[in-house]
Order: structure tokens, then C-alpha cells, then sequence
């Protein structure tokens, strides 16, 4: 018990004593909430810790005053990271500025020059501004290199299209066959059987439709005559008009069947006449307009050949047993579609097939044959002539036969 009392203070003189108790009686105001009281820890009503409430002053004052700093390096890390952070931004931002500067300035300092093998599409258009002529120099070959070589190989290819053209022709008939052909020398035309010759089944469906319009024509007339009986006897009124109208519709399209039936009697008078070779005409690519002099036709096969005198024709090269086609090889053919003529389309050879009609070997190509194609060249990129197209699958797409050009050299007695 002596021990504990003189750890509380109790054997101090009084007048110490005295003077603790008197310094613990001091009031004091709570920087919160301004409570009155004497206790200098804790504040009695918002419970507030003085000390820290002390601490947490300091800090901000410290914040916002901070020391001024050391002539040595600085141990912190923190502070020096985010002041490099802003830096390293700054600098960044310059080089690359001074790049982007020094790349202008060796793009116009080098003339604006592109590489020889970049694409077209990125090459850019030297500037036009202040641009004097340039005096011709002499051409000298180009070093050899896949872009020249394929330049080349594409001008090859035009050419040998273009004579292609040059050698092919538009055939029609009185009967309304349009077809094509092409010369194989300078008299001789070669196209097929069928575009020549006259189709006694087309003839025979040719009259039934004929004769069919005829009878419908004749009675709508008879309807056009009843209707102008009623249109007498009728009094004005919504039927009436109604009833007029009618009849001018009618009218109208009576004006216009009748011409075009006038047209299908003529086609069917000249194809029951027997044909002649001096009715078909030919149409050469020079615009010219010929006749042939005489007509030869296959037995076997579907092939013509026409005696043509006149014009300018360019025929075309045909191909050897040797030049034999591979699957995917590239080819092209030359006709009369629809009547545009000298139309080309391309496409691959996708083999050899065989006839199962006739068991002749025919070749099979994706290019588009479409009506008027018939006796038209199938050739390949240098312009050989590897076949006569004669037939396509119908209801299908990209399925094209040809006949092989060698079968005309056999059929016709031709020495190529």
C-alpha cells in the first residue's frame, strides 16, 4: 500500500500537489463541437481524441508548407517517379515530333520517290506544281522482275484477245438463228451445224405459235366490235365508263400484237422455203456484211464451214494435239450473246468429257456460253483455238461444252 501511494503522488508536498489539482481544473474549449471542460484527452460530449486531432493538424500544415529540399539526392522513390512520369510524357511527345519533322523533310528532300515494287495503290501522284516537260530520253529496257514480267504477260494476253476479235464473226438467218463463228483461214468460217441449218422441230413449233396468236388476234377483234354494240345501247353512267376504258386498253394492245404478228407470219413463210446459203448473213468485226458463197456440213458432228469472200478477216491459230489443255488453265471465248457482238468472257477448262450421246470427247469450261455463243472460238491466252463452243447444261451455271478444234481438220478434209 506504501508503494502504491507513493506511485499516486500522495507523499509529494502539498503545495505540489496543490498546484496539479489546480492546472487539472482548467477549462478547456473542444475544437469540434466547443464543449466546455476540464478533461484534456477526450472531449465528454463528441468524444473527440485531442492528440490526434493535434496529429492530423500537423500533417496538413506539413502538406501545405512543405520543407524546402535537400542540396543531395533525394532517398524517396515516390516523389521521382511521378516527376520522370511527367518527363518522360514531355520528351516522348518531342522526339516524336522531331521524327515526324525529319521524315517530311527526306520525303520532299528525296524527290517524293516510291519503290519500284510497291503496289499501285499505295503509290502516290508526284506533285504537279512548277513542273517543267522532261525531254524524252531513250527507252531502255526494264530489269527483269515479276511486275515487268507480269506487265508484260497481261499486254500478251490483250493482244491475242483483241485479234480474236478481229477474227471472229456474227452469223444470222432468215429463220432467226443468231450464232457466231470465227475464220480459220482467210475464206473459211467455221461455226456449228445447228446455227446454219434449219431445225425442222423449231419450224414445226414456230407455226403452232404463229397460228395460235393468229386465232387470238381474231377474236379479240370479234370482242372489241361486241363491245362497241353494248357501248350504243348503254346509257352514261360508272359501267359505262368502265366499259370504255376497257375498250381502250383493249385497243391498245391489239395496235401492238398485230405488227408483231404481221413479223412471226413473215419469219414462218421464209423458213418453210428452203434454205439457201445466200440468205444467211454474215457480220465481220470491221462492221462489213457478207454472204456466204457455199455451205459444207458435218455428218457426224455439229460443225459448218461457210466459203466467205470479202472484208478484212484476221483468222485465228488453231491448236495442236501438243498444246492439249490442263484442268484450270485460263480460256476465253468470243460471240454473239443475245445479239451484242464480239462480246469475250473468260473462264477455266475444267476437262475433258465425253459425249454420251455420241461418245465424242468434248471439252468442259466454266466461261459463260449463253445463246449466240453457239460456233464461237474457245481460245486460250495466247489465242489458240482449242474449240467451237456448241452446247451448255441447262438450268445450270458455269457447265459449257466445246467441240475440239481437231475434229474440223477430220470432217472437212483441212490440212493444218
Amino acid at each position: 500500500m506504501i508503494a502504491d501511494r507513493q506511485g499516486l503522488g500522495f507523499d509529494r508536498p502539498a503545495a505540489q500537489h496543490n498546484e496539479r489539482i489546480d492546472m487539472s481544473q482548467e477549462t478547456i474549449s473542444c475544437p469540434k463541437c466547443s464543449h466546455q471542460q476540464t478533461n484534456r484527452v477526450e472531449c465528454e460530449a463528441c468524444g473527440l481524441l485531442f492528440r490526434r486531432f493535434e496529429q492530423a493538424r500537423e500533417r496538413e500544415r506539413q502538406a501545405k508548407n512543405p520543407p524546402a529540399a535537400p542540396d543531395g539526392p533525394v532517398e524517396s522513390a515516390e516523389p521521382v517517379v511521378e516527376r520522370s512520369s511527367g518527363s518522360f510524357l514531355k520528351i516522348s511527345t518531342i522526339l516524336v515530333l522531331v521524327a515526324a519533322t525529319a521524315a517530311t523533310t527526306y520525303w520532299f528532300a528525296a524527290g517524293n520517290k516510291q519503290p519500284a515494287d510497291a503496289p499501285l495503290a499505295m503509290q502516290q501522284a508526284p506533285p504537279t506544281t512548277d513542273m517543267q516537260p522532261i525531254e524524252p530520253q531513250p527507252r531502255s529496257a526494264p530489269p527483269p522482275g515479276p511486275r515487268t514480267e507480269q506487265r508484260s504477260a497481261e499486254v500478251s494476253v490483250g493482244n491475242t484477245i483483241e485479234q480474236a476479235k478481229l477474227g471472229t464473226v456474227a452469223i444470222e438467218t432468215p429463220w432467226g438463228t443468231v450464232g457466231s463463228g470465227f475464220f480459220l483461214t482467210p475464206n473459211l468460217v467455221v461455226t456449228n451445224r445447228h446455227v446454219v441449218e434449219q431445225d425442222n422441230s423449231n419450224l414445226d413449233e414456230l407455226r403452232h405459235k404463229v397460228q395460235t396468236a393468229r386465232q387470238m388476234i381474231a377474236l379479240e377483234q370479234e370482242q372489241i366490235a361486241q363491245i362497241r354494240g353494248w357501248l350504243k345501247t348503254m346509257s352514261e353512267g360508272p359501267a359505262r365508263r368502265q366499259l370504255v376504258l376497257t375498250l381502250q386498253e383493249k385497243e391498245r394492245a391489239l395496235a401492238k400484237a398485230i405488227p408483231m404478228q404481221e413479223e412471226a407470219e413473215r419469219r414462218l413463210q421464209q423458213s418453210e422455203e428452203p434454205g439457201r446459203a445466200t440468205d444467211i448473213k454474215i457480220f465481220l468485226a470491221d462492221g462489213s456484211e457478207h454472204n456466204p458463197q457455199s455451205i459444207q456440213i458435218s455428218p457426224k458432228r455439229d460443225l459448218a464451214l461457210l466459203t466467205v469472200y470479202g472484208g478484212s478477216p484476221r483468222p485465228l491459230k488453231a491448236a495442236t494435239r501438243s498444246m492439249a489443255l490442263k484442268e484450270g488453265d485460263k480460256v476465253y471465248t468470243v460471240g454473239n450473246p443475245s445479239g451484242l457482238r464480239h462480246t469475250v468472257t473468260a473462264g477455266i477448262f475444267s476437262g475433258y468429257r465425253q459425249n454420251r450421246d455420241t461418245g465424242e470427247v468434248v471439252l468442259q469450261t466454266d466461261a459463260p456460253i449463253n445463246p449466240g455463243n453457239s460456233g464461237g472460238p474457245l481460245i486460250d491466252e495466247q489465242g489458240r483455238v482449242h474449240g467451237i463452243n456448241y452446247m451448255i447444261y441447262r438450268n445450270t451455271q458455269g457447265i459449257g461444252f466445246a467441240i475440239p478444234i481437231q475434229a474440223v481438220f477430220e470432217d472437212f478434209s483441212i490440212t493444218q
